[in-house]
């Protein structure tokens, strides 16, 4: 790894999707949207199925995810997914190395953002239980702007922080997040421990796929 203290920052904001990049998450949304659409009397998704959905807003993604339920039954959807969230959404862990990586990066100068399809209750929630409100500089949730992969939470987090296209980068582990960064006009990175297949990411031309977080660290710090 070069010294990249002495390398002027190529991006000045950095946005990440949470679930599935920064939160290890995944194996439980995949599990609570099963249970749900069971719930409501639907086909079970298979686990592909429902881990591709993982990044949209709520309402579409389990609308994708459940075909078969009827349009009448989609409160009662959401409902239920929530309930069965809730019930384990403390046993929701960081990955390893994410804390240390977000703080080697706000101590080079890098601003910090989050653009996920959470819901801003949902996202609060998850900051607040792992005492990482203080370490990001703004976010933006599905449900207070439009969905992924619809540009307008990245554009909007851009205007807030007052930072260019060309100078953002957006990190996620979904197809949604780097169709998110190309109709945003950003570059992206993408990690491979999270809901999607890596060999779905090269249509999006990432400029570095990271195979762990630690992977996403040494790359962020010798070329952000």
């Amino acid at each position: 790894m070069t010294d990249s203290s002495a390398r002027p920052p190529r991006f000045d904001l950095i946005a990440f999707d949470w679930d599935g990049t920064l939160y290890d998450s995944t194996r439980l949304i995949v599990r609570c949207i099963q249970a749900a659409v069971i719930d409501v009397g639907g086909a079970k998704p298979t686990e592909n199925d429902a881990a591709w959905v993982i990044g949209l807003g709520l309402a579409e993604a389990l609308a994708r995810a459940a075909p078969d339920v009827p349009k009448e039954k989609y409160a009662e959807l959401g409902a239920r997914y929530r309930y069965h969230y809730l019930q384990h959404q403390d046993d929701l862990v960081l990955f390893d190395g994410a804390l240390q990586m977000l703080d080697a990066l706000r101590a080079r100068g890098h601003k910090l953002a989050v653009a996920t399809g959470k819901s801003r209750r949902g996202l609060n929630e998850a900051l607040k239980s792992v005492a990482l409100r203080d370490r990001f500089d703004a976010s933006r949730t599905a449900d207070e702007t439009f969905g992924k992969p619809h540009p307008r939470m990245l554009l909007e987090l851009m205007e807030e922080l007052d930072v260019p296209a060309e100078r953002t980068l957006m990190i996620g582990d979904t197809t949604h997040d780097l169709q998110l960064a190309t109709n945003a006009g950003c570059a992206s990175v993408a990690v491979s421990y999270g809901a999607h297949e890596p060999a779905s990411f090269d249509e999006f031309k990432p400029l570095f796929v990271a195979h762990s977080v630690p992977a996403l660290q040494t790359w962020l710090l010798d070329n952000a």
